[in-house]
């Protein structure tokens, strides 16, 4: 009976000593990102890109209420085959803005995605390297907004991943 009591002490304390000795980290990954110089190069390309289709969409907006001017503006005794021409016109143009504006959209976050994947990449692979050099079991993200409470022994890592990257 001793025995048993003696081997299972003996088990435990290992893994309440390792628990013990677990070390957290925190990690700000998004004010680390903002702070990288690529983000702003990453960003300007993003908004040259956005222009551009801002400036497209106005011009189609444009030709839009040309021809909803136009039609409005047919007299009432217009032949029914051209009111039904101007209305398939119309409707076509809708059409066609509708689907510019979603390649648009899915074009912008495919250009994010390819702008921001290498820098947020960079930002991985630095707190991973802080987490295997600072002997870290975990390196969890820091939301201030959804943190209620955190104490020692989590530490938040975010100036010493900032320094490895060079970023102040």
């Amino acid at each position: 009976m001793i025995k048993k009591v003696l081997l299972a002490i003996a088990l435990i304390c290992p893994m309440l000593l390792s628990a013990q000795t677990m070390k957290i980290g925190l990690v700000d990954f998004n004010t680390i990102v903002q702070a990288m110089p690529e983000t702003t190069t990453a960003q300007n390309q993003l908004k040259e890109v956005s222009d551009k289709y801002e400036a497209e969409f106005k011009k189609l907006n444009e030709e839009m209420n040309r021809l909803i001017t136009e039609y409005q503006n047919m007299a009432e005794t217009e032949l029914p085959a051209i009111k039904e021409r101007k209305t398939r016109e119309l409707s076509d143009y809708q059409q066609k803005i509708q689907q510019f504006e979603q390649t648009a959209m899915l074009d912008l976050q495919n250009t994010q995605k390819d702008l921001m994947g290498p820098i947020q990449q960079k930002v991985i692979q630095a707190v991973e390297s802080v987490g295997r050099e600072g002997g870290y079991s975990l390196i969890q993200m820091y939301e201030p907004s959804l943190t209620l409470y955190y104490a020692a022994p989590v530490e938040d890592i975010t100036p010493i991943v900032k320094s490895k990257l060079g970023v102040q």
